[in-house]
Formats: structure tokens, C-alpha cells, sequence
């Protein structure tokens, strides 16, 4: 009989490389942890000899993959990276409330049938249904917990691995543009125009979040970020009302969560990318680290956080199509920036690393980190 991954909680192999850990809850380092958003990516050749011919999610779907993909970079990098972050997606939270998402390529995310209204119709009653659904977690999202606990005892202990979600605000615009977008025409419809049926389908996405971060972390997840990919899309008024208070709900339930399931506490991470006005709200937010995208000045952000959280962040991804010249220039300048690094910063870029990027180039800019970071 072959034993359920989720049911080998406890057999871990020790963590050799805490720095991570360390870093995100305000101890001093010898020198900065640095991994990067979509290290796990297209950029990586072998990436697509794993992936093969099979559809995204099915990548996603699959443990076996999703863990051979989490490790490639581990594997590629050896001893460079800080930390794993598990190869899955922000949109298997709309899937486990039975949207259809596809992958299409040189598109990105679709979903065939967008949540177009809270009013209820004889033709669409989607809302509605959603709403009423009663997410079973464990068994909808299931094969990512298997891929995390699988990708845990694969590691070794060599260094932590993260967990992650979207954010409400972020899914919620997914799910009503039907995709990604540049004019937001249906989510700043439905917050303008229907301000209480999008927060209440907020709470509901928010709710959801905490309790697949959680399951996450019962998996083997040691640290966990929400991702709000399209928070700058907000201006700081509707970022309050519509994004921060969900973020802040996560924040405050997931230990209380984990306290209930017999866990600790992880350390927590929010990404609002291009939310800079809220920065001094985010530090409050009840989050460990706050990662910044690469429009924020570092030494600007730290004055601003004045030691209430780590800073992760927050390198420009199109330094990595630069010289080495440019790269080094880039990593000194973040290195005095985020005080020297020896506390509350976590290096990572900005954004997620970009297909074309070639591996030589990440593996120098990790290179830098360590040397410039660790004087």
C-alpha cells in the first residue's frame, strides 16, 4: 500500500540552511538569503524537458513534476539559492471554486466562463454558486500538498521551502476580467458598482487562502507568501477598502489557523506589487516580510519600515539582461541600500525572473549577492 505523502509530516531531514527563516523574523545573518520569484521558470532549459509536452496545470497537478520543477533550480544553483518556493499557481484557488482556468500559450491564464455579475440571472447564477460553495481544501487542492511534503523530503533539509497563494483583490480581478488585462474595465466595474457583493467575495477567496496556507504548512511548507499581483491597479483609497483589509484577515487568521491544526507559526510574506503609497500600512499589516517591487527605493523603504519587518526585494528583473558590469552596479547599490544586509533583508528581485533571461547571468547576480551581501 503506498503511504500518502501528507502522512510523512515529521520525517524531514533537519534544515541545514535557516537563513531564510532567520532573516524573516528580524534576526542578524552573516550575510543576506536571496532566492528569486519564478526561479523555477521558463528561463531554465531543463524546464522544458520536465514539463514535456503536458499542459501547465497538469504540471501543476502532477507531484511528481511540480516537485522535479521546484528542485531544478535548487539543483542548477547549488548552494547560491536560499530557499525552494513550490512550482504551482496563484489560480488553483478560482479552480477549487470549480472555474475553469486554462494556460494558453503565448496568452497566459483564461478562464472560458468569467465571473461576469453578482445579479443573479436565468442564464448565469455563477455568483451565487460560488458563494454557496463549500471549498473541501483537502481534496480540491490536494496534489499540492502532496507536491510540497514529496518536495520536502527530496530537499534533504538543504534549504526552506515556501508556500504561497494569490491574494484576494488579485484573484478577484482574474476571475472577473477572465485573464490578465491592462484596463481593469470588469474588476473596477464590479468594486465600483457592486462594492458589497466584491467584498463579500473577497472574504470568501480571503477565508480560502488561509486555510490552503495552512494545509500548506501541514504539508511541510516553512514559510509562506501571498502573492497581490495586481494591487498596484488600486489607488491608495481602493486599496484600503478592497485589498488591505483582506490581507490583513490572512495575516491575523493563519496562526490561529495553524495553532487549531497543531502547527507553529511560519513566517509570512506579502508582495503588493506597485502598492509603494501603503508600504507603512503593509508594515503593520501583521506580515513578517514585506517584498518590494523595483520601483520602491530601498533605502526610502527602510526608513519607512523603521525594523517592524523584513525587506525583501527588490532588484529591477531587466538588470539580468545587462552586463556584469550593470549587475554588480545593481546588487551594491540594493546591498547599501537595505542597510548592508546583515539584518531585515531578504534579496530577491522585484518581479518574477523573465523568460529570456539566461541562466549564466542569475547565477552571477546570485554570485554578487554572496560575495557584495556577505563583506
Amino acid at each position: 500500500m503506498t503511504q500518502n505523502p501528507r502522512m510523512a509530516e515529521g520525517r524531514f531531514e533537519p534544515l541545514k540552511n535557516d537563513l531564510l527563516l532567520r532573516a524573516a523574523t528580524g534576526k542578524d545573518v552573516d550575510r543576506p538569503p536571496v532566492w528569486v520569484m519564478r526561479q523555477a521558470g521558463r528561463y531554465l532549459p531543463d524546464y522544458h524537458k520536465i514539463k514535456g509536452g503536458r499542459d501547465f496545470f497538469a504540471c501543476c497537478r502532477s507531484p511528481q513534476i511540480a516537485c522535479a520543477l521546484t528542485l531544478l533550480p535548487i539543483d542548477i544553483y547549488d548552494g547560491l539559492l536560499d530557499a525552494a518556493i513550490i512550482f504551482s499557481d496563484i489560480l488553483v484557488i478560482p479552480q477549487a471554486l470549480g472555474m475553469v482556468v486554462e494556460m494558453v500559450d503565448g496568452k497566459g491564464p483564461h478562464f472560458p466562463k468569467r465571473l461576469e455579475s453578482p445579479l443573479a440571472t436565468k442564464d448565469d447564477s455563477q455568483y451565487d454558486e460560488i458563494m454557496e460553495k463549500d471549498v473541501n481544501v483537502k481534496g480540491e487542492l490536494g496534489y499540492v500538498f502532496d507536491a510540497i511534503t514529496l518536495t520536502r523530503q527530496k530537499l534533504n533539509g538543504r534549504v526552506p521551502l515556501i508556500g504561497f497563494c494569490g491574494a484576494p483583490w488579485t484573484l478577484l480581478s482574474y476571475m472577473v476580467e477572465g485573464g490578465g488585462t491592462k484596463l481593469f474595465i470588469a474588476a473596477k466595474t464590479w468594486i465600483y458598482k457592486y462594492p458589497e457583493e466584491s467584498k463579500r467575495l473577497l472574504q470568501k477567496i480571503a477565508d480560502l487562502c488561509v486555510e490552503f496556507l495552512a494545509q500548506q504548512v501541514v504539508a511541510g511548507a516553512q514559510m509562506v507568501q501571498v502573492f497581490d499581483s495586481w494591487a498596484g491597479e488600486l489607488s491608495p483609497v481602493s486599496f484600503a477598502t478592497f485589498a488591505l483589509p483582506y490581507l490583513r484577515h490572512i495575516a491575523s487568521t493563519l496562526p490561529k489557523r495553524l495553532a487549531e491544526l497543531g502547527q507553529d507559526c511560519v513566517p509570512m510574506t506579502v508582495f503588493a506589487k506597485g502598492a509603494w503609497y501603503a508600504l507603512d500600512d503593509l508594515c503593520d499589516s501583521g506580515f513578517n516580510v514585506v517584498s518590494l517591487d523595483w520601483l520602491q527605493d530601498p533605502a526610502e523603504a527602510m526608513k519607512i519600515a523603521r525594523g517592524r519587518v523584513t525587506l525583501q526585494g527588490n532588484a529591477d528583473p531587466g538588470i539580468l539582461y545587462g552586463t556584469k558590469e550593470a549587475i554588480t552596479d545593481a546588487v551594491e547599490k540594493m546591498v547599501v541600500g537595505f542597510g548592508g544586509g546583515k539584518k531585515g533583508w531578504i534579496a530577491n528581485l522585484g518581479h518574477g525572473i523573465t523568460p529570456l533571461v539566461q541562466p549564466k547571468d542569475l547565477r552571477f547576480f546570485l554570485e554578487e549577492i554572496h560575495r557584495i551581501g556577505g563583506r
